[in-house]
């Protein structure tokens, strides 16, 4: 499930305004997976699942070297995966099924513990699948590659060479299994209780109590009283609860350097690495070049920002805020619908076929309500049914963008799903391409209907922005991280540690033309990914430098572009990023390849600092 977080502009003037000018917004139909929480099919499937799992692991546990050794080792082998692919389709279903259910409302105490009860059923019924990829892993590697001669066998060797790259990391039986079952009770409980609180916090602002989202949007207000509003109601709450979170960031971080260290990683991101199937080092000349990068790109814009503010520095309530004297008006769902799909189908009719499925079958959930998970994302469910997409559309220009993001996001998965289960899912490096391609398409498009200069220079500064909050500030989010895990080591962190390291870091990154006054140290306690999904950040960054380089390939050679370009997304997990990047001429491994991607942002600067000059 792919989230998204730091995406702020306009809110609606009132509730009645909103409703007007938005039409109206869409909520999902779940039906597709399961009819309701209490369904005799749910009921049923859970109970199935639980039995399917058993009766696998009675079939086969122990038996797989002996399997390998028999007669037609190969099939036989393909005929046992497909069957625990099966399962596992099923698992998913119910689990997708609960996590978006709950999604819709994590303060409702009946989803909250539908979710719960579903989790703990689900985590009974996976344990006894648990030792078919550890016996894997222990099988000989000569017979393994025998077996794999087999067509119906060497179907699965992309999802095989996955899990035997775990293998170093694999752990003895019973602790893996251990390992497993307090999931429901460790990382998987503070994540609930991060979610139910951050879902249930109210913001007083302009004597109105406010959840999160609509907060959030008041930082990109174009009146400064009402940013300034909305910042320092989310510094006050976010500081009443900031003995909270500073535990579950505790908990969570020294849950992974258990996880780590019984495990053998080397480094405290290497388990994000290893996941996405990318190169420490490939990262790491990510991160420096971002680094290096953090002058010519953050520091260089905010100042010019300042500039158009009339101002030395900008407060940080501004970073975000609309241009001074641009006229801003709310987007209505139907245009925002069709501003993506045409930019979608400009690029490919079949891109944008798929993309409208999602409207038309109601697989989006798009409004504002108190409960509703915060940020966006797109959950590709499982290959049997279909994704969903999550948003909190409020009508402005960067919520057309998140909507063209998540549609990215969901015709990968979409394109992806015959791969099957076990690969269909796409490392988070490669997703975060197809999404921030879907954003580059669609600002492409309202960039060339622009209607003068003015609102071409808006266009570009807020598409700027949007490449600075995913390239620099989400760096900056792992370089946060990777202290915050580091010091960890050697002790709990006080909120105020916490607290000083954001600061260092944000500034660092923003540069001198954003003050970072009273209250912005608060501000890291709401980031979901640094609970969810630790390390997961840097993905943005690498999806949207690999898309800057792979649209500067689309500009130069169109003919033939699109159709290697779906390829790409429906290959899923089935191969890797090099292999996937090499029908472009892209290699990710080449230190020139990050400066490609950085220097399209520095154009983009130079372009509005030449505006300015005109």
């Amino acid at each position: 499930m792919q989230r998204r977080f730091d995406s702020f502009a306009f809110a609606p003037r009132s509730p009645e305004a909103s409703a007007a000018a938005l039409g109206s917004l869409p909520q999902w139909d779940l039906s597709d997976l399961y009819p309701a929480m209490d369904s005799p099919e749910l009921t049923a499937d859970l109970a199935a699942v639980a039995a399917e799992s058993a009766g696998f692991e009675e079939a086969y546990k122990g038996k797989l070297a002996e399997v390998l050794d028999g007669a037609d080792a190969g099939g036989q082998m393909a005929l046992i995966i497909a069957r625990y692919e099966k399962i596992e389709d099923r698992l998913g279903r119910l689990y997708s099924y609960a996590g978006l259910v709950y999604s819709g409302d994590t303060t409702d105490p009946v989803r909250a513990k539908f979710y719960g009860d579903v989790q703990e059923k689900l985590t009974d019924a996976s344990t006894h699948l648990l030792f078919f990829t550890l016996e894997l892993n222990r099988l000989d590697d000569a017979k393994m590659e025998s077996a794999l001669t087999d067509p119906a066998f060497a179907k699965y060797r992309p999802w095989i060479e996955d899990v035997r790259a775990e293998k170093p990391y694999q752990l003895e039986d019973r602790i893996e299994h251990l390992f497993h079952e307090k999931g429901v009770t460790g990382r998987g409980a503070w994540n609930r209780l991060f979610d139910e609180t951050i879902a249930g916090l109210r913001f007083e602002v302009g004597g109105e109590s406010l959840p999160l989202e609509q907060t959030l949007n008041f930082l990109a207000e174009p009146e400064e009283e009402k940013r300034k509003q909305g910042a320092e109601a989310l510094a006050k709450v976010f500081g009443e609860n900031l003995r909270l979170f500073t535990l579950i960031t505790n908990t969570l971080a020294k849950d992974k350097e258990i996880s780590d260290r019984w495990r053998g990683f080397e480094d405290i991101a290497d388990s994000r690495h290893l996941a996405n199937r990318v190169e420490r080092e490939v990262v790491d000349a990510l991160v420096s070049s971002v680094h290096a990068a953090y002058p010519r790109l953050a520091h260089r814009y905010y100042k010019l920002k300042a500039k158009w503010f009339g101002k030395e520095k900008l407060e940080y309530w501004d970073r975000n805020a609309p241009l001074p004297k641009v006229e801003t008006r709310p987007i209505g769902w139907d245009e925002a619908r069709d501003t993506v799909l045409g930019a979608y189908s400009t690029f490919s009719p079949r891109m944008a076929d798929i993309a409208r499925d999602f409207f038309d079958k109601s697989w989006i959930d798009a409004g504002v309500r108190p409960g509703k998970a915060t940020g966006a994302f797109a959950h590709p469910t499982v290959p049997s049914a279909h994704p969903y997409v999550l948003l909190n559309y409020m009508g402005k220009p960067r919520d057309v963008m998140t909507l063209a993001h998540e549609l990215g996001h969901g015709v990968h998965q979409v394109l992806a799903a015959p791969n099957g289960a076990l690969m269909a899912p796409t490392p988070l490096t490669l997703a975060e391409t197809a999404s921030v391609f879907g954003e580059m398409l669609t600002f492409r498009r309202l960039l060339a209907a622009a209607p003068d200069a003015r609102a071409r220079k808006a266009m570009l500064a807020s598409k700027v922005e949007d490449m600075i909050n995913t390239v620099v500030r989400q760096i900056a989010f792992y370089t946060f991280e990777r202290r915050i895990h580091t010091e960890r080591k050697n002790g709990e962190l006080t909120a105020e540690r916490i607290c000083a390291i954001w600061m260092e870091v944000q500034s660092e990154s923003l540069g001198e033309a954003i003050h970072l006054g009273p209250g912005y140290e608060n501000y890291w306690v709401y980031i979901g990914h640094f609970i969810h999904s630790p390390f997961y950040v840097y993905a943005y960054a690498f999806g949207d430098c690999l898309v800057n380089s792979l649209y500067a390939v689309y500009e130069n050679a169109q003919e033939g572009f699109a159709e290697r370009y779906l390829a790409m997304l429906a290959a899923g997990g089935t191969k890797h990023h090099s292999e996937l990047l090499k029908p472009f001429g892209l290699d990710a491994r080449d230190p020139a390849f990050w400066q490609t991607g950085l220097g399209l942002i520095e154009r983009m600067i130079g372009e509005l600092e030449a505006m300015e000059e005109a």
